[in-house]
């Protein structure tokens, strides 16, 4: 098994005892292949692949499930690699084959080698994480797969964003080296003060996929899709025949509007982010020591001097600035720190274009002389900063590094900070890590690439402006605090605390930040009371918990590095001890995975920055197949080729249902239903699952709450508040149309029930599509197919049309226009809602959902300024059925009329 970090990567591999494949797809994430030319084969077919991220309160859990299928009459290996974030803890894996699940366990190190060492002997395979990339580890694992089966893979992993330059970022890469007919990628962010921006860029929004990203936003809440069809995963900046090839930057802000930070208690837990930004900057003193030694020749030399002068001409008139160079001898432009006048800084420019490459590495000697400049001219009612660069080990002067920690720290004596950035991959960060922590700094690897430059300023740019100094944040009634002091607070960063809240009786919580501001002391208090109940889905509602785990063992395993004897030891078991209860994959522990075949087993372990997990080789191990990317083409799902009984009445109870175990029961369910005299037929065309032609279903009598509207979500052009009107029921209503492609999509409603019980869509004269709530059915006017909910995913191509059946979704690409059928569950009331996820650009479309979006202004109090027509508007709420999770959004509810110009009975129709 592979996990990636940061960005994640799926990769499948295939070995047989003909010519080995390997298919390599890669999601929220990278993926790496060779350059050899791709099999056009179905030998192995993903038919489907989802990746889902919920983000709460900059908490992201994303869970990445890929469904595979074996297409050959002999069983095969099938590989699975996955790449994500650095930053995350991994905390699920499974796999699931023929209805039965096999899931990662994580144990400490000791106990996982052991079971790895008796795997090993006895000739089996290893699973391993290793580092890719600058912000990459991978995760890969492999299972045989019987002839014609499947293999489910899922991993969820877990991270908390990290606010930089103002704003967070998830990053999303897909590189499947295919097309992938059902390829769904949907980012949900939950943040209470309501989202300030929201932007979606990167490779895969270019060209003709960016129609297939989706933003939406309403109040507190903000959606991202990704449903780019097959066609479309040709067409992105980068993509080919091979499909997708690029990545998704989702980036994001929440509002402010609160000085004191915004706290969030929730199951005996609470969260404080504090980000306080309307102070004035603090004049901050920063000298830069600069490694010249014969290492840094060519582009790092060249690279280094282009950000320094950059850097130079961003410092402010108040600021005060030194540099230092080094190699075996230390050189310091100015004896003492000068004011970033346009004399002084025009003079250090010149300085800085003639630093060459020369000599060893005396790190020492360079670190204590930059001390000394700040020891030689204290600035008051300043922040002072070292930043050191270097690409190498030190070589010359003091070379033991235990001792160069030692003098540093006791030169610093805690007064400012030290930041390390390590140049490439020689130079030896573990060093650098220590002791930036010891001196209440961080390190951070500036990668050897064309951008390396922007990688130094990027760094700097965060630490350009700060705010506060020596911030201490306390808490009444809480323990097991994470950190909460810290010396400096940059404008554009965010400072997170995390507790227990020890009375679960206590009503309230109170809050006191104390900092120094430009020299002047300042406090910030605040009271919030632990009855408040976040709004969020209840497969997240031990976020802030999880939060609190995530945040201690980070911060846990970070004085590992530093601490020595018993208070090492005991960090490193309070840093187990939580991982191993929260399941998290750690530098202390490793997951382990019993594979189907006798006991088989894999160990994962998390990798330094920098370097692979190495396990001991095995002369036993077979080669690796070539990385050859296998495209799967169009779903077609082997298992729905052979003869799989399609299920009974009621489909999965959820998006994350088990297939595989579902249709280990299809032959049962079918067997109960021929005994109650419901008749079954089977029908089939070349690219369709068998499906049911005839199906009874009987509902339950139960009575449910009347409804009088449906209520439509209009996003609005420009504004973070969406634009909302009612329908009343019952109707028959024209919900799309485009004359000029022939399309039409029309929907019905029933008195007192939500939604709409019956959907149809007309393409041309001859293609009809009907879908209730129990089945769907296409004719195309020689051959009538029918599909029912809950049934295996499942694909069809004609003429133009793509159908894609997920588990409460029908899919519908027709030309330019995506629609998408959600179907609804809640309680015994069981109805559709559609959903427009594309179409055409420049085109008008009519009917209820006709508008993409709408511009409106709001002018005072409740007005909004619609069209030109001031409109009586009032904040209300509504439930979003576009999406299966069904959240509750804030609104402006306006009248019909105001935002469709027209009347209702203009939009209704006599037939479907």
């Amino acid at each position: 098994m592979h996990y990636f970090l940061r960005h994640c990567e799926f990769s499948f591999s295939v070995k047989m005892t003909r010519p080995a494949l390997r298919l390599i797809l890669l999601g929220f994430f990278l993926i790496s292949a060779s350059s050899a030319p791709v099999k056009k084969t179905q030998d192995v077919n993903i038919y489907s692949f989802y990746i889902n991220s919920t983000v709460t309160s900059r908490y992201a859990t994303t869970i990445i499930t890929s469904r595979v299928a074996n297409r050959l009459n002999e069983s095969q290996e099938i590989f699975f690699e996955v790449k994500i974030p650095k930053n995350a803890f991994i905390s699920k894996f499974r796999m699931t084959i023929d209805g039965k699940s096999y899931d990662g366990v994580v144990k400490e190190k000791a106990d996982a080698q052991q079971q790895y060492s008796q795997a090993v002997s006895q000739g089996q395979s290893a699973g391993l994480i290793k580092s890719v990339g600058r912000t990459l580890e991978e995760f890969k694992t492999s299972v045989n797969v019987a002839a014609l089966s499947k293999v489910t893979f899922e991993l969820t992993y877990e991270e908390l964003l990290t606010r930089r330059h103002g704003k967070y970022e998830l990053l999303i890469n897909a590189q499947p080296m295919q097309t992938v007919a059902d390829f769904k990628i949907d980012v949900h962010i939950h943040e209470k003060p309501g989202i300030s921006f929201l932007e979606v860029k990167g490779g895969l929004s270019t060209n003709d996929l960016a129609n297939a990203i989706k933003t939406t936003r309403a109040d507190s809440d903000a959606w991202v899709t990704f449903y780019p069809t097959r066609e479309q995963q040709t067409k992105c900046k980068d993509c080919d025949e091979n499909g997708l090839k690029g990545d998704l930057l989702i980036s994001y802000d929440v509002e402010r509007q609160n000085p004191n930070g915004e706290m969030k208690v929730s199951n005996g837990y609470f969260v404080h982010n504090f980000a306080p930004s309307d102070l004035p900057r603090i004049p901050k003193n920063v000298v830069f020591i600069i490694d010249r030694s014969g290492s840094m020749y060519g582009n790092k030399i060249v690279q280094t001097r282009l950000a320094l002068l950059k850097i130079l001409s961003d410092l402010s008139e108040d600021d005060h600035f030194g540099l230092i160079t080094f190699d075996s001898r230390v050189d310091v432009w100015k004896r003492e720190l000068l004011k970033a006048t346009k004399t002084n800084l025009d003079d250090a420019k010149s300085f800085v274009q003639k630093i060459t490459d020369r000599g060893s590495t005396d790190i020492n000697a360079a670190v204590l002389e930059g001390v000394n400049m700040f020891k030689r001219q204290p600035q008051a009612g300043s922040a002072s900063i070292l930043i050191l660069l270097t690409d190498g080990d030190p070589t010359s002067g003091e070379t033991n590094t235990e001792r160069i920690m030692s003098n540093v720290r006791k030169a610093i004596g805690s007064k400012f900070p030290l930041y390390c950035l390590g140049f490439g991959y020689d130079v030896n960060f573990d060093f650098l890590t220590k002791m930036s922590l010891e001196n209440n700094g961080v390190a951070r690897r500036i990668y050897e690439d064309s951008d390396a430059d922007l990688q130094l300023q990027g760094f700097y740019d965060e630490v350009a402006v700060p705010l506060l100094t020596d911030i201490q944040l306390n808490y009444i009634g809480v323990s097991n605090l994470t950190q909460n002091n810290f010396a400096l607070y940059f404008n554009g960063s965010e400072i997170v605390v995390s507790g227990q809240i020890t009375d679960n009786n206590v009503e309230s919580i109170s809050t006191e930040v104390i900092a120094i501001s430009k020299g002047s002391k300042v406090t910030y208090q605040n009271t919030v009371t632990t009855k408040d109940v976040i709004d969020v889905p209840s497969e997240h509602e031990d976020f802030v918990e999880r939060l609190w785990a995530y945040l201690t063992v980070k911060q846990l395993l970070d004085k590992h590095v530093l601490l020595e004897g018993p208070e090492k030891e005991a960090v490193k078991n309070e840093a187990l001890k939580l991982s191993l209860k929260y399941q998290f994959v750690t530098s202390l522990t490793s997951m382990v995975v019993t594979k189907p075949q006798e006991g088989d087993v894999e160990v994962a372990d998390k990798p330094k920055e920098g370097k692979e997990s190495h396990r001991p080789p095995v002369s036993s191990y077979p080669p690796l197949p070539p990385r050859t990317g296998l495209s799967a083409g169009s779903v077609h799902l082997p298992s729905l080729q052979l003869h799989h009984d399609l299920p009974g009445q009621q489909g999965p109870p959820g998006p994350s249902y088990d297939y595989d175990s579902y249709y280990a029961e299809a032959s049962d369910d079918f067997e109960s239903e021929a005994d109650t005299g419901i008749s079954h037929a089977y029908a089939r065309t070349p690219d369709m699952a068998p499906t049911h032609v005839t199906h009874t279903f009987v509902a339950p009598t139960h009575s449910v709450p009347a409804v009088r509207n449906n209520r439509f979500l209009l996003p609005a052009d420009g504004q973070p508040k969406p634009l909302c009107f009612d329908v009343p029921l019952p109707h028959k209503l024209k919900l799309l149309q485009d004359s000029a492609l022939g399309f039409s999509m029309n929907g019905e409603s029933m008195a007192s029930k939500t939604g709409f019980q019956q959907i149809t869509i007309h393409y041309k004269t001859n293609h009809h599509l009907t879908i209730n709530t129990n089945s769907i059915n296409y004719n195309d006017g020689q051959n009538n197919v029918q599909y029912l909910w809950g049934q295996e995913p499942s694909q069809h191509e004609q003429e133009g049309i793509i159908l894609i059946l997920r588990d409460n979704e029908m899919d519908v690409t027709i030309g330019n226009i995506r629609v998408v059928i959600v179907l609804h569950k809640k309680g015994w009331d069981v109805f559709l809602w559609p959903v427009v996820w594309q179409q055409p650009k420049n085109v008008t479309l009519s009917g209820i959902l006709g508008k993409d979006k709408i511009s409106y202004e709001e002018i005072q109090g409740s007005t909004l300024k619609i069209m030109d027509n001031d409109v009586k508007a009032s904040w209300d709420e509504m439930t979003d059925y576009r999406f299966s999770s069904a959240p509750v959004v804030r609104c402006w509810l306006v009248p019909f009329q105001a935002v469709m110009n027209g009347e209702i009975s203009d939009f209704t129709v006599t037939h479907l």
